[in-house]
């Protein structure tokens, strides 16, 4: 099983990174392969021609040699995927949200014929405000968003900060390990 983390934090350590570290820890331990990509390099989109350009047509970003184009083929060859991100701004990192706009174009209308990449696989959202810890629940709305356009199913939320890490840095681990053994959104667990 291929589990991708898909990370829009730009820093090499801090709580959000504590965070991957669990969740590839507890995919790991599930059994699961797992990779994790970051979006440091995806730009915007540019929204071609009258504003849609070979997104709506084609599926594909015609700007997608920036790291778009690969991070679209993972995304299709993954079964499982986690998107975390710092909180700026109430929103998630602005490379994530380059990402998010940019594919969400490419596979909207794919999506909307019953396919696409991320069409029923589980994702887990994570969101990690620092400083006051504020906005949490608008970047997990608008990661919410972003699956629903995609036809992603939603595993988990975790909102992380600085005040309750310590019990969610378990939380992220159990749901990476659970994701990983074949649990599936809807289904009720008695214990870990």
């Amino acid at each position: 099983m291929k589990f991708l983390i898909i990370s829009g934090n730009p820093k090499k350590d801090g709580l959000c990174r504590d965070i991957t570290v669990e969740i590839e820890r507890g995919a790991k331990t599930g059994g699961a392969d797992v990779e994790i990509v970051t979006t440091e390099k995806i730009a915007r989109c540019h929204v071609c021609g009258d504003g849609w350009g070979t997104c709506r047509n084609e599926n594909v970003c015609a700007f997608g040699s920036d790291g778009f184009d690969e991070l679209q083929e993972k995304i299709k060859g993954a079964d499982l995927l986690c998107f975390i991100t710092p909180v700026y701004w109430g929103e998630a990192a602005e490379s994530l949200k380059a990402f998010m706009d940019r594919f969400r174009r490419c596979e909207f209308t794919v999506f909307g014929n019953g396919e696409g990449a991320l069409k029923g696989k589980q994702t887990l959202l994570v969101a990690s405000p620092g400083g006051s810890g504020n906005a949490l629940l608008t970047c997990l709305q608008q990661m919410e968003r972003f699956c629903q356009h995609t036809g992603a199913v939603i595993f988990d939320y975790i909102g992380v900060n600085r005040w309750n890490q310590s019990y969610k840095k378990a939380a992220a681990y159990n749901a990476a390990l659970l994701m990983a053994k074949g649990i599936k959104n809807g289904e009720t667990l008695l214990s870990v």
